[in-house]
């Protein structure tokens, strides 16, 4: 029972003192899992081939009608086919595990003993036997998987069986048939007995060099699903074309790294958010920005943007600064339009349950832009710099006292225009509109009241 329970509930790990995340063993026992299909696979072949390479070998002349390979092959054709269709079905228990490994090398030593019999010699007969060759295949089947005491146990079970095989040779045979010879030994039914011990040698080194090296290879998939998890889990905290900036730069990013290009910036606020959720809980608070996200994000993805900061009850989204984009200007103000339409939605249904929900307003703004990683060696973060982020905030914010919903700069609005932007209608412009914190009067287009 100690051996199935160790091949049940072992798993690889790079630091024993760790121990692993469920998440992390839940990916470790699938891969485990898919070991054992390809291990089932591999036996599959493994009994088709001498199936086939038993059909159209030629008898020897020399050999009796007693033939037990094709019997034996048969049922462990049933037996791996079982084995491989459960496979699929659920995880293999450890004792079918442990039964399939003895079964493989019970099978083949029971085959190899069964030669003396056909051929009618004395049982050192078999000893000399090529099939033995074929336990270094079973052993190595094991490897397929990366849990080493798989290895071990199938290694161990072959040179305990080979051993005992050696020991019924000469008690059956008589100590007369023990040769100090090496050419009595090979011409003769006599058994040398450093021979035969060389073989268990093999058999044991071959089990621990393997076992070596699937313990580490095991340390290694360990490490790697769990950087993997971590990776996968730490992504989902990054806007997608951010991380694979990240990924499939050339070099590791370090502080400073930087590239200019044309932009857009789109700016999201709540208005009205904190005067609603006085007197609310953190969670239901928490409960209505998930709820409004859940809205925009994919709008915003949608048209090839990336939220690039959540500011409490705002979002900040850019277009074409992770990538280039030649029609930066014009997905953000076609996102921006879904966005405002979205919102409005939002605001209805918030209204049938709540009083004086908050409502959505937006800016967009355009131009050239420097898409950075700043912090230190420790800790980066990417974000863009230049006008265009600090001006997208302030006009956002003269949707108050503009009474809109949603505004551009008309310089911006007809560079969208130009790259392809189609307006839902006919833009309402209001020029000379002084903008706190710039100054310079601008002309703005009002894309939702």
């Amino acid at each position: 029972m100690a051996i199935l329970s160790s091949l049940v509930f072992w798993r690889p790990s790079s630091d024993a003192a760790e121990p692993l995340l469920p998440r992390v063993q839940a990916l470790i026992s699938r891969q485990e899992q898919e070991s054992e299909r390809l291990i089932g696979w591999a036996q599959l072949g493994v009994v088709v081939f001498f199936g086939l390479l038993w059909a159209v070998a030629p008898r020897p002349d020399d050999a009796t009608l007693f033939q037990p390979v094709p019997i034996a092959l048969s049922f462990y054709l049933v037996f791996t086919t079982i084995r491989l269709v459960l496979s699929y079905v659920s995880v293999l228990p450890g004792w079918l595990l442990f039964i399939s490994m003895v079964l493989d090398v019970g099978l083949l030593l029971g085959l190899i003993w069964t030669f003396h019999i056909q051929y009618g010699q004395t049982a050192a007969f078999y000893l000399k036997i090529p099939t033995f060759a074929y336990i270094f295949v079973f052993i190595a089947l094991r490897a397929l998987r990366f849990d080493a005491r798989f290895v071990l146990a199938t290694g161990f079970l072959a040179a305990f069986g080979w051993v005992g095989m050696v020991i019924y040779a000469v008690n059956t045979s008589g100590m007369d048939a023990i040769t100090r010879s090496f050419v009595d030994y090979l011409s003769s039914n006599s058994i040398l007995i450093g021979a035969e011990i060389d073989k268990i040698v093999a058999i044991l080194v071959v089990t621990a060099i393997l076992a070596l090296a699937i313990r580490r290879a095991g340390q290694v998939l360990a490490s790697s699903i769990k950087e993997e998890v971590r990776t996968r889990d730490m992504i989902r905290f990054l806007p997608r074309d951010v991380a694979d900036v990240v990924t499939s730069a050339q070099d590791i990013v370090k502080p400073g790294d930087a590239d200019e290009r044309e932009a857009a910036v789109l700016m999201l606020d709540l208005r009205g958010f904190t005067r609603f959720c006085a007197g609310k809980s953190p969670r239901e608070v928490v409960d209505l920005l998930v709820s409004f996200h859940k809205r925009i994000v994919p709008i915003i993805t949608g048209y090839r943007g990336v939220v690039d900061k959540y500011l409490g009850d705002g979002v900040m989204a850019t277009f074409g600064a992770a990538h280039a984009s030649p029609t930066a200007a014009a997905d953000a103000l076609q996102a921006l339009d879904a966005i405002i339409a979205e919102a409005r939605e939002w605001h209805e249904t918030l209204s049938q349950s709540e009083a004086d929900p908050p409502f959505v307003n937006g800016a967009v703004t355009a131009g050239p832009v420097v898409f950075a990683a700043l912090g230190d060696d420790e800790r980066l973060e990417y974000t863009i710099i230049g006008e265009a982020v600090n001006l997208a905030a302030k006009i956002e914010k003269h949707n108050k006292t503009e009474g809109s919903m949603a505004l551009v700069p008309l310089a911006d609005y007809e560079h969208a225009v130009a790259q392809g932007y189609e307006p839902q209608g006919d833009p309402e412009i209001v020029k000379g509109r002084s903008v706190a914190g710039v100054g310079e009067p601008m002309d703005l287009v009002v894309v939702a009241r």
